[in-house]
């Protein structure tokens, strides 16, 4: 599919061959490009043959990284591949309406699996697509969620959900590295069809070199949709078991664990969350697997290297219900080592989707200031705001409050924060 050329960067290989904007950009080298992925791959020789849809331009770089020039109308050169399942736990519809249109996007673009991490079904994809991505030797991120064909079929709602398990073992035999991605439901994928899974992902060892299990989360708007029980401390440890028989048994054979249950399932199950030698190299770090001990434990390590100044400092930490008790441990572990410290954190429930949700990404606008108006006076000179609560471009809540609102609502500075333990730090202590 050819591709508009959009603007072209000035002084640049490309224009320094001449090549200009509105030219159509057809193929490079003779491949055929079609999006962002066949343009990554196809450039990376330095002297490079461009076929314009008029003429064919020689372009040429002075090594392989140097940047072609070329800018096109998208990202991806090409529009978003959108979901075709209608998955029973899919968290989007359970979005009430009136949300910013951008939130309803159901996204299951492979594309987007290689270029920011996002996890696919793969029931978007063909051979070809799996032909690509050998020949391209690209790292996949997949939602599998049961290796049961006719299990997937039902609950990702796809006729073609089973079938496409095919491409799993196949990219695996090709040597693509895949970390996956399992969403338990109870009474559904859990119990013997855990074992079921784990066994035949782990059996793709060291293709598939990470599996993530996250519990299945529920908002309050399931209204017409299928009923799912949420998980409870039973089948908390139940899961953690299931999924420990097989990291144990990978650990003493190969020395990494691979499976890693979610840090939600030990804290419902009412156990400590494991320190940071348990999760390697946190390759599921993004699906809420090691958060709590990477953040725990690198800035217990951080705290250590800050030598006490005096200063007097009053600020607070806002979270959710997930991470309150960590916060709050952290807190504790700061006043006790500067005692002109004072930090309190704030559990916000979250009304909005539910009281079910309680990770701090999901908590809108004005639950915080519901919530924290009775304790204005006691906020101090900042409030920290965890970065995830609000739109990665923009300083605005999911229920577009804008932070510089729930500044004057509350009558106090909001901080965002980072995810590095040295960025709690620094806005703790300033």
């Amino acid at each position: 599919m050819p591709v508009k050329i959009e603007s072209v960067t000035p002084r640049s290989p490309a224009a320094k061959a001449g090549i200009k904007a509105g030219e159509t950009l057809v193929a490079i080298n003779g491949n055929p490009i079609n999006d962002s992925l066949d343009y990554g791959f196809y450039t990376f020789d330095p002297v490079l043959s461009f076929e314009l849809d008029t003429r064919t331009v020689t372009v040429k770089k002075k090594d392989d990284y140097d940047e072609i020039g070329l800018n096109f109308e998208t990202y991806l050169m090409d529009k978003k591949q959108t979901c075709r399942n209608k998955c029973i736990f899919c968290f989007i519809d359970q979005l009430p309406k009136g949300m910013r249109e951008t939130l309803y996007f159901k996204d299951d673009d492979s594309r987007l699996s290689f270029l920011q991490g996002n996890y696919i079904t793969l029931t978007n994809m063909s051979d070809a697509d799996i032909d690509r991505i050998i020949r391209m030797k690209l790292n996949v991120n997949v939602s599998v969620h049961t290796t049961n064909p006719e299990l997937r079929v039902k609950m990702l709602n796809n006729k073609n959900a089973g079938k496409v398990l095919d491409y799993i073992p196949r990219m695996a035999e090709n040597g693509i590295v895949m970390n996956c991605q399992i969403v338990l439901c109870k009474g559904w994928n859990d119990g013997d069809e855990l074992r079921r899974t784990l066994s035949d992902l782990t059996a793709l060892y060291p293709e598939v070199q990470s599996i993530a299990v996250v519990p299945f989360g529920a908002s309050k708007f399931r209204d017409g949709l299928t009923q799912i029980e949420m998980h409870d401390k039973q089948s908390a440890l139940e899961a953690i078991r299931i999924i420990e028989e097989f990291g144990d048994k990978l650990e003493a054979e190969h020395g990494d664990r691979v499976v890693y249950p979610a840090d939600e399932f030990f804290l419902l199950a009412g156990l400590p969350v494991p320190d940071s030698s348990y999760y390697g190299s946190f390759d599921q770090y993004e699906n809420g697997v090691g958060m709590w001990a990477y953040l725990r434990d690198g800035f217990l390590e951080c705290l250590d290297e800050v030598e006490d100044d005096g200063s007097v400092i009053n600020r607070s930490i806002a979270t959710g219900k997930l991470a309150k008790p960590l916060m709050s441990e952290l807190a504790e572990e700061t006043m006790k080592r500067f005692p002109s410290v004072k930090i309190s954190v704030y559990e916000i429930n979250n009304r909005f989707f539910g009281e079910t949700i309680t990770v701090a990404g999901l908590v809108t606008g004005n639950d915080l200031i519901s919530q924290l108006t009775p304790f204005k006076a006691e906020l101090g000179d900042a409030l920290l705001i965890p970065k995830t609560m609000l739109k990665a471009d923009e300083p605005v809540f999911l229920d577009n409050v804008t932070v510089s609102e729930a500044e004057a609502a509350l009558g106090v500075e909001i901080v965002a924060v980072g995810d590095e333990p040295e960025d709690l730090i620094e806005a703790m202590l300033g």
